[in-house]
Formats: structure tokens, sequence, C-alpha cells
């Protein structure tokens, strides 16, 4: 993108109004921001790679997490805040211990097991492929389970988490 598409995109920015954040003050356009954006830490690799077996090794996830714990230490220090910190690419290289995987992107829900292994896709909250409503998934992790349920943003809005979540996320 040149340097006078991207002035195109933030030009069409100003005007609008954002209800997402919840200070008054971040609700409408105020000029210039900045985000960052992080890629790839694909926990696993460095082991994989530096054993030369990346289509079985990965195992270990210690250099991964230490560059990550790094990055968000390096960002939390930045002076003025970003607005928000976007991951992208792959996150995991091999999954020790990982039984529930969750992506979207494919603008409806989905989901199939493998080898003791769920994945989760998550439709959209903007424009739906399927038959989904708008909306959010819910995960709730306790050292038992990991329980899962999309909601309609209506939904969400209106009701908020169901009860049996409630209670998962409030055990100790």
């Amino acid at each position: 993108m040149s340097a006078a598409e991207a002035g195109g995109v933030f030009h069409r920015a100003r005007g609008r109004t954002l209800d997402a954040f919840p200070a008054e003050k971040e609700s409408e356009w105020k000029g210039p921001f900045y985000f960052i954006l992080g890629a790839d830490p694909q926990f696993g690799l460095m082991k994989a790679w530096s054993t030369g077996d990346c289509d079985n090794g990965g195992d270990e996830w210690e250099q991964e997490i230490r560059l990550t714990e790094q990055a968000v230490q390096a960002i939390n220090k930045l002076n003025p805040k970003p607005k928000f910190f976007v991951l992208c690419g792959d996150l995991i290289h091999a999954m020790p211990g990982v039984k529930v995987v969750f992506s979207g992107h494919y603008h409806r829900n989905a989901g199939g097991t493998y080898q003791n292994l769920d994945m989760v896709v998550s439709s959209a909250i903007g424009c739906q492929l399927g038959r989904d409503p708008h909306g959010l998934r819910v995960v709730v992790v306790t050292a038992e389970k990991i329980v899962h349920r999309y909601y309609s943003l209506d939904e969400l809005s209106e009701k908020g988490i169901e009860d049996d979540l409630m209670a998962l996320i409030k055990k100790k």
C-alpha cells in the first residue's frame, strides 16, 4: 500500500464512530494512532528447526515462550501505548498438551476432531457466509476441561454468559 493509499484509508475513517472502546474519548476518530503487529511465534518450531526434524519435532516451546514474553514486556514499556496488538500467522508448530485449536476466517461455525485434537472454527463478527448470526465464542478454560459456546452478538448483549459457564469461571 502506498503512502497515498494509506492516507486515503485514514481519511475515510474520519468522522466515523466506534462504540467498541469504553472510554468516551476513544469512541470517535481523534487522529493518528499506532498498533503493534506480531507474527509467527510458532511455538515448537525453533527446536524442530535446530534438530532438522520439522515434521516430527517441536515438542519444546521454551525459546518461543521466552521470546513472546520479551515481546509483551517490550510492548508494555512503550509510551505512548499502542491502541491494540494483533498476533497473526502460525501460532504453534507442535502441540504438546494442546487439546483444542480455535480459529476463525471461515465466516461460519465449523470444526472437527483428528487424533484427539479438536478444531473449533468460530463464525465472524462481520460478514457471514453461512447461516450463523454475527457473534463471538466464549471459551472457558479450567484445570480439567475447555468449554466453549458461540453467542450471537444480540444474545451476548442481552443475556450475557450463561450460568453454567459463569459457574466454571468462578470455580477456584
